[in-house]
């Protein structure tokens, strides 16, 4: 698992591009389902490059629109939620750490106890 806070006015492209480069080409290639906010061109081109296949809608104003599996981008909805449930965790929310090592702890905590339930 690879894990990175950003601060919060920092876009969440560039983070996510170091992410992926820093997890590398995966054995096989799978599919990455992504929010709109990676369906920039240099995001998409890294993802398919390390032999992810980018699950991802096209924002409508684009020139070229590409298709995508709309029955796996459904399963985006178990990520949000997660995500939600992370959230119901008073130190995650409120943010009491103020290491970020600290709060990183917290947040993997936080994932083991909801893998175990």
């Amino acid at each position: 698992m690879i894990l990175k806070l950003s601060p919060g006015q920092a876009g969440d492209a560039p983070h996510g591009r170091e992410l992926l480069q820093a997890g590398g080409p995966v054995p096989t290639p799978c599919h990455l389902i992504m929010d709109s906010a990676y369906q920039g061109d240099e995001t998409l081109r890294l993802a398919r490059q390390l032999g992810y296949t980018p699950v991802v809608p096209p924002n409508p104003g684009r020139l070229n629109l590409w298709d995508y599996d709309r029955v796996i981008y459904r399963r985006r909805n178990e990520i949000e939620r997660l995500f939600r449930r992370l959230k119901g965790y008073r130190r995650v929310f409120s943010r009491f750490d103020k290491l970020d090592v600290l709060f990183t702890g917290f947040i993997v905590l936080a994932l083991i106890v909801e893998a175990l339930r």
